[in-house]
């Protein structure tokens, strides 16, 4: 008697535990030392029954990365739609959302953000090119979500370019991400008591150091004083 297919929710259930062991184990074995065989071994079933859901070490990599990104947007969308009247409070909830998505899911975060694995260009002109732009996809478009908030948080009458609100994007990240990797990774207990306790502080510091920066943005360059790169106003009058 034939084996009665499986449904969509129970496929997607089995994919599910196969993407999130396979997380497990390239924490302990790095990327490079992952195989099937062993991912197979931690499931308890044959390896060529991984091989029903995913061709390749490669293609289950790339799923894992693209479903974390379609997670991450989802949430930071979820955020914008939280605040329709105020940009600046919908920035900082997506800020929020950012955070709280590194935090409860650290080691996909890592895997996606922090640890040394291939990228979309380690994968062009290969069979899974396609896959790994997929993936990037994914990527950018919580990106480009942020450089949308960002852009509609510097005020209606004169928003930010393309060009700077892509630069506050790289900079709020860049704040965020230390944050995130240092709860992770345990080192922001060598520095504070409880680092955890400084996520609002932390939010609410970079929203008004986002403020600030948007307004002199909007200003324009400072013009120069007349000190020379490097040397500071005490040594010029010295």
């Amino acid at each position: 008697m034939p084996r009665p297919q499986r449904s969509p929710e129970a496929i997607d259930a089995i994919r599910t535990e196969i993407r999130n062991q396979a997380i497990d184990l390239i924490i302990h074995c790095g990327f490079n030392g992952f195989s099937m065989r062993k991912l197979a071994a931690r499931l308890g079933i044959a390896a060529k029954t991984i091989y029903n859901y995913y061709t390749s070490k490669d293609e289950l990599y790339l799923a894992i990365l693209t479903r974390g990104f379609e997670h991450l947007y989802a949430q930071c969308l979820t955020a914008w739609h939280a605040h329709p009247q105020s940009p600046v409070n919908r920035l900082h909830s997506m800020g929020r959302a950012y955070m709280a998505f590194g935090l409860e899911n650290a080691n996909l975060y890592n895997l996606m953000f922090t640890w040394h694995v291939p990228k979309y260009n380690d994968y062009i002109g290969t069979p899974m090119e396609h896959a790994a732009h997929t993936e990037l996809v994914a990527a950018m478009k919580v990106s480009d979500l942020f450089v949308s908030a960002i852009r509609d948080a510097s005020g209606p009458e004169n928003p930010l370019g393309d060009e700077d609100a892509r630069f506050h994007m790289i900079l709020l990240w860049s704040s965020l991400h230390g944050y995130i990797t240092g709860m992770n990774n345990t080192l922001l207990d060598y520095m504070h008591e409880a680092p955890g306790e400084l996520s609002d502080k932390i939010l609410d510091t970079l929203m008004q150091n986002f403020e600030a920066s948007i307004y002199a943005t909007k200003r324009g360059p400072v013009k120069s004083l007349g000190v020379p790169t490097g040397q500071s106003g005490r040594q010029r009058r010295g």
